[in-house]
């Protein structure tokens, strides 16, 4: 890993801001999806789960482009030296090109009337299944790998809080992410799907969010790791601006909160409890 973080050469034939625009060219392709996904969710009357075909689809369309926007915005973070060698391009490349995919294969079922996620029903399914959830772990990779690059290689002038706060936030929510992950796609808990107890179905799940009221629901806590990648950069921006001399501390207390709040609705969710 030191290595791979070790300052690189500029990609050849590559201008100083080719990652940016490689996330920037995924972000308007998972946001472009949403707009006939919006049109469809309107207007297709299918249900799957108990609700529109089409509201998975809209998730994750919303979902992917924030995650990408997160590391777009945290990357001039990076010393320039290593914010254009390899290893930023590499993970910016990995973070598209998964992110895109997923999205893309997300909404292809849905239009086909088929669910994209716990579905081995036919060989091809099965094996679409395997490859997007190998593509979850190199996204949510990508995302650590900027982490650590914010942690070891930040440009001399990046606020401290912002920096440290998207360098924490990466790092953490990538990890609770691929654990949460991990217990919600393997299906060792309550087997297949994300309802552990209650019904299994989405109809009148909490609105907006959709999570079961009727039993635990595992997207609770993998919902919350992921939006650790968010919260703490904004943490340290607003102690850059209203409290400087705090940005350590208050970053170490709001890091063990999310963490403390992730393995909560974890046990939550595993013991059969509602979230609300």
């Amino acid at each position: 890993m030191t290595l791979f973080l070790n300052d690189a050469p500029v990609l050849p034939g590559m201008k100083t801001r080719s990652a940016s625009r490689i996330l920037i060219v995924a972000i308007g392709l998972s946001a472009a999806l949403a707009v006939p996904g919006l049109a469809a969710f309107l207007l297709d009357e299918r249900l799957l789960n108990g609700i529109s075909v089409w509201s998975k689809p809209l998730k994750f369309q919303a979902s992917m482009p924030l995650m990408l926007a997160t590391l777009l915005l945290l990357l001039p973070l990076i010393e320039r030296a290593s914010r254009t060698g390899w290893g930023v391009w590499l993970a910016c490349l990995t973070a598209a090109l998964t992110a895109t995919g997923e999205v893309a294969y997300i909404t292809l079922q849905a239009a086909r009337g088929r669910a994209s996620h716990f579905n081995s029903e036919t060989p091809l399914e099965a094996m679409a299944y395997g490859i997007m959830g190998i593509g979850g772990v190199l996204l949510v990779l990508s995302g650590l790998v900027i982490g650590l690059y914010l942690l070891i290689r930040p440009a001399p002038s990046a606020p401290r809080g912002l920096r440290l706060g998207g360098a924490w936030g990466l790092i953490i929510g990538s990890l609770l992410t691929l654990v949460t992950a991990l217990a919600l796609g393997s299906g060792e808990i309550a087997g297949p799907g994300h309802w552990v107890g209650g019904v299994r179905s989405d109809a009148g799940g909490l609105f907006l969010f959709g999570w079961s009221r009727s039993g635990g629901d595992l997207r609770v806590p993998h919902f919350f790791a992921t939006h650790i990648m968010q919260a703490l950069p904004l943490i340290g921006l607003m102690l850059d601006r209203f409290a400087s001399r705090w940005v350590a501390p208050a970053l170490v207390a709001s890091s063990l909160l999310a963490i403390a709040v992730v393995g909560f609705t974890f046990a939550q969710a595993v013991g059969g409890r509602a979230f609300f």
